[in-house]
């Protein structure tokens, strides 16, 4: 994962690589970051179906139109294999020096419910999610370390996107792993009404409510780049989301402190009789790291909050 909120070790490969290939993906601002030094010294290469995607954002030096799989058959006997064993060395020791943590003080931290529920199932689960912070650390803390599916919205930032989408994921579910749906409060409010659709197909997925009373990434923002001025992200309203699940028949859980996140989210594990949500009481001004503010270039990345009050972002948001 790399970009605005990717892990340093991503980001300095990207910065030192001398080719990068990209499938399917859109090259969007929030992988890019300042486009003129992004991967300055590499030769890019783009693969996508749709051919608006071509020079859309950046212009490779090669784009190659087609589905993915057909387009990488017909490449892969044109390429000999390569030493990279300086290279890959070099890229493990980044990962090392470089990892992705979280503060264990404090209150009940979201990564410590999506690391946790991570290492529960092993990574086999198939998880959704909506938009912000969470989504953001589901990538970090629970998507990187397995393979797995991970159904989310991505740069269209869909609040609601991502309790709808685990109802849709649990009717297509074959695989026997359970489904996760992780929501910000904010977000989960949204189309919190589906709760009535997963109760009566009595539909087996674990709803996460990840609420630390704010639209946290734009509190996170506001935070950083408008000097604390916060608005309109305070969710001073939020319900009950036990007893809001409860009304729709659907068993509620809660966990407050770190403690009790692994005796909870195993036990909601083993329910199988439908769904069951855990409302998460989590840290009021947690943010995400590392981070790229938008516009920046990739060497820019904070690793923590920093000491003065940092430039209002460009581009979009």
């Amino acid at each position: 994962m790399l970009g605005m909120h990717g892990t340093v070790y991503a980001n300095k490969a990207v910065l030192d690589c001398d080719l990068i290939l990209s499938i399917g993906s859109r090259w969007d601002d929030r992988i890019t970051g300042k486009l003129e030094v992004f991967c300055k010294d590499a030769i890019k290469m783009h693969i996508d179906i749709d051919p608006a995607e071509e020079g859309k954002v950046l212009q490779p030096d090669v784009f190659m139109c087609g589905d993915a799989k057909l387009v990488l058959e017909q490449l892969l006997p044109m390429v000999n294999k390569l030493d990279t064993a300086d290279w890959v060395k070099t890229c493990q020791s980044w990962k090392k020096r470089f990892p992705l943590t979280y503060p264990k003080q404090g209150g009940l931290r979201m990564q410590h419910v999506i690391a946790t529920a991570s290492k529960l199932t092993d990574g086999k689960a198939i998880v959704t999610t909506d938009v912000g912070q969470h989504q953001m650390w589901v990538a970090q803390f629970f998507h990187i370390n397995y393979p797995r599916q991970l159904h989310s919205s991505g740069g269209a930032g869909t609040m609601g996107f991502g309790f709808p989408a685990a109802i849709g994921a649990a009717f297509g579910n074959e695989s026997g792993w359970p489904v996760l749906s992780f929501s910000g409060d904010g977000g989960f409010q949204m189309t919190e009404a589906e709760l009535a659709t997963a109760a009566i197909h009595k539909l087996p997925i674990k709803i996460f409510v990840m609420d630390n009373k704010y639209l946290g990434m734009v509190r996170q923002w506001q935070e950083l780049f408008y000097d604390h001025r916060y608005s309109s992200v305070d969710m001073m309203g939020n319900p009950d989301f036990v007893k809001l699940a409860e009304a729709y028949g659907i068993p509620g859980l809660r966990i407050k402190r770190a403690a009790d996140a692994e005796r909870v989210i195993q036990k909601a594990l083993e329910y199988k009789d439908g769904p069951i949500l855990i409302h998460c009481e989590c840290e009021k001004e947690d943010n995400v790291f590392p981070m790229i503010p938008a516009g920046a270039p990739l060497t820019a990345m904070l690793t923590e909050a920093p000491k003065a009050k940092l430039e209002k972002p460009t581009g979009s948001t």
